[in-house]
């Protein structure tokens, strides 16, 4: 039988249409890396006395592919990811110490307007996202610019 590398030009188009034929749309890398091994070792486990090498190929990596698909599916169903907003809504039960005003400020000389502003809403109101956007009458994505600002200058002057 001829080298893996030849093996795997000759079958690459195949993978690519078991995937497509599947549907997989999310991580078709990895997909694509299963049905790649799974070639590899119907490469290695092939035997020219039980049959044609292509449909024996084919079999192992639609099957090989199917049974990550189903571990996927399981691992999504038992595993609940919440989005942003779930976390922002739970209150932290700990009583709260702030900073005096001064000092907060004395950390925002580099910072623009509106990430001071997050930085003394977060530090001193204790306010999420979503309430500094309405406080200051904002879009959520707003706040968030804001803060993402705010963290990336604010981790530059701990060095």
């Amino acid at each position: 039988m001829d080298s893996f590398d030849m093996v795997h030009k000759q079958y690459d188009a195949m993978i690519h249409k078991i995937i497509h034929s599947l549907n997989i749309y999310k991580d078709k890398d990895a997909f694509y890396q299963t049905g790649l091994i799974a070639l590899w070792e119907a490469y290695d486990k092939f035997n020219p006395e039980i049959g044609a090498f292509p449909a024996y190929a084919y079999s192992y990596i639609k099957g090989r592919i199917m049974t990550e698909l189903t571990r996927n599916h399981l691992t999504e169903d038992r595993n609940v990811y919440q989005k942003e907003e779930f976390w922002e809504l739970i209150k932290d039960e700990q009583p709260v110490e702030t900073l005096p005003r001064e000092r907060i400020l004395s950390y925002c000389s580099e910072l623009t307007v509106n990430q001071t502003k997050w930085v003394l809403y977060t530090c001193l109101d204790v306010l999420s996202v979503r309430e500094i956007a309405k406080v200051e009458k904002v879009s959520i994505s707003a706040v968030k610019k804001w803060r993402k600002g705010a963290i990336e200058k604010l981790k530059l002057l701990e060095l």
